[in-house]
């Protein structure tokens, strides 16, 4: 029997996140923004799950805004923050993951300039490349925290810090990063973080945007008042259930998962 190893593109469901999503599949039933007694079980669940990727991440839970995954929370990003006016000009690294290219060029389509960050030979980007692309008009950069592709970790602290340092807002894509090493929302100083849940052994179809307020966002779907007024739609409550269980077990675990990994790593290169 093979071995499934490509834990970059999606991670098995863990059996603790199946076990707290079953209840939700057909066991209990109610639209989270109903006021009835059903509907109120279904937003406490999303509530409690918004808190266990807040805890995961060391951001509040109000800056989390649930979304269909990565792909939509990287759309929502750029296209989001680009309706507003007086956002006209926007830098990404030019290894960004496909979610966040193709919306660059839709956002330049439509107006918005977009300037590319170059990295070096190690996949990094620098403080002196990403200073080197930004215009004086320049408001928002955008650097992924790991690439699924090089494995190349970026210095997210020290990029958001010179962005911010000439009043830029800074957005990462952390899919490849949450839950595999330690990573802080508040201590990056980002203004904007993207996850996904079948990354860290949650289901696919959830994710999230984590948004700090200051950023006039505005949402890509109209329809509803859910996630803030940032996404239309009635919530994927099982699979965001499954999203909050797996940020828990990899909250608890973290330490000890990318010692495995650490472990697994170095053994490869070594033979």
């Amino acid at each position: 029997m093979a071995t499934y190893l490509d834990h970059n593109a999606t991670t098995p469901l863990h059996e603790k996140v199946f076990e707290a999503m079953r209840p939700y599949m057909g066991e209990t039933n109610g639209n989270p923004s109903s006021l009835h007694r059903f509907g109120r079980l279904q937003r406490h669940a999303i509530d409690q799950a918004r808190e266990q990727v807040a805890e995961l991440m060391d951001a509040q839970p109000s800056q989390v805004v649930f979304t269909s995954g990565g792909t939509e929370a990287n759309n929502l990003m750029l296209k989001g923050l680009c309706k507003d006016s007086a956002v006209q000009r926007i830098a990404v690294s030019e290894i960004e993951h496909s979610s966040l290219m193709q919306p660059a060029t839709v956002v330049a389509d439509e107006g918005c300039a977009v300037d590319f960050i170059a990295v070096d030979q190690q996949g990094q980007v620098t403080p002196e490349a990403l200073v080197h692309a930004v215009k004086d008009d320049t408001a928002l950069v955008s650097v992924m925290a790991a690439n699924n592709e090089t494995g190349a970790v970026q210095d997210i602290e020290k990029l958001a810090e010179e962005a911010r340092a000439r009043g830029i807002w800074f957005h990462t894509d952390a899919a490849q990063i949450a839950g595999k090493m330690e990573f802080s929302f508040k201590q990056a100083g980002v203004h904007a973080m993207t996850l996904s849940a079948h990354k860290l052994y949650g289901p696919m179809g959830a994710g999230a945007l984590l948004v700090d307020k200051q950023l006039p966002m505005h949402s890509i779907l109209q329809g509803g008042s859910q996630e803030f007024g940032l996404r239309a739609g009635t919530e994927n409550v099982p699979a965001i259930v499954g999203f909050g269980m797996a940020a828990e077990l990899a909250r608890q675990s973290l330490t000890q998962r990318a010692d495995h990994v650490r472990v697994l790593r170095d053994a490869l290169e070594k033979r």
